[in-house]
């Protein structure tokens, strides 16, 4: 797995490629981590190269969506291909993100 990361509007947009597994969950969810910081850090998770997450990359952004929310922060995740949106919605994680179809109506939903 390799991540990118971009600033698009005050949002940072992080780019996943790959598989998100229990060898990569760690540097994934350390990523994620590094980009709440501040107090109102808004995140999208761009998973248009993402090919496979794992239930250990779900808890990642389950910690990583909590941690944002109690610095008054936001995750929302966008271009998800159809088996990964499949696992989402078979394991109730769509009812915890906001899910929308590219990283910029991703950027624009969270006010970026």
């Amino acid at each position: 797995m390799h991540i990118t990361e971009q600033a698009l509007n005050g949002v940072v947009v992080l780019h996943p490629v790959g598989r998100i597994d229990s060898g990569s969950t760690g540097e994934f969810e350390g990523v994620l981590m590094s980009a709440i910081g501040e107090d109102g850090t808004r995140i999208v998770v761009d998973m248009a190269e993402l090919s496979y997450i794992s239930s250990a990359g779900l808890r990642s952004l389950l910690v990583a969506a909590k941690a944002a929310r109690t610095k008054r922060g936001s995750i929302a995740l966008c271009a998800m291909a159809p088996s990964i949106r499949a696992l989402f919605d078979i394991s109730g994680f769509s009812s915890l993100f906001a899910i929308h179809a590219d990283a910029a109506s991703a950027v624009a939903a969270l006010g970026g």
